[in-house]
């Protein structure tokens, strides 16, 4: 019997749907639920190459998380210039950057003691692996 997933676990996968549906980079997710004074669950990071780009994701991802969970973020910051977004989904905090920007702030290095996952993207992924499986 599978699984159902809970509603964090619906509102990552619809975090990272919206990132990978404008083609962000680098996607992780940080798991900060080990620590104790903690402000959130969970860190989902990427970035784009562009000011376009970055708008570009946080729009999707906004949609695609309305669509699938009902949820909007509590709070955004960063749509002035888009150099760095964060929406605050409570349980799940998203961080989109320019990359530039990602280098220089480097969270995952402030989060390093954390669980820190890379994610793909499952539709490419198997899209990709079908191809490799006709060739042969």
């Amino acid at each position: 019997m599978k699984k159902k997933p809970d509603g964090t676990e619906l509102l990552i996968k619809s975090v990272v749907k919206g990132i990978f549906e404008k083609q962000g980079k680098d996607v992780i997710k940080i798991d900060l639920r080990t620590f104790e004074n903690r402000i959130t669950d969970y860190f989902i990071i990427c970035h784009g190459n562009s000011v376009t780009q970055v708008d570009a994701i946080t729009s999707s991802v906004e949609e695609m998380v309305r669509k699938e969970t009902g949820e909007k973020p509590s709070h955004i910051e960063g749509l002035e210039n888009c150099f760095w977004v964060l929406l605050d989904y409570i349980d799940v905090v998203v961080h989109i950057f320019q990359e530039e920007y990602r280098n220089f702030y480097s969270l995952e290095s402030l989060w390093a003691d954390a669980e820190i996952e890379k994610l793909e993207d499952i539709v490419k992924v198997k899209k990709n692996y079908a191809g490799r499986k006709k060739r042969k």
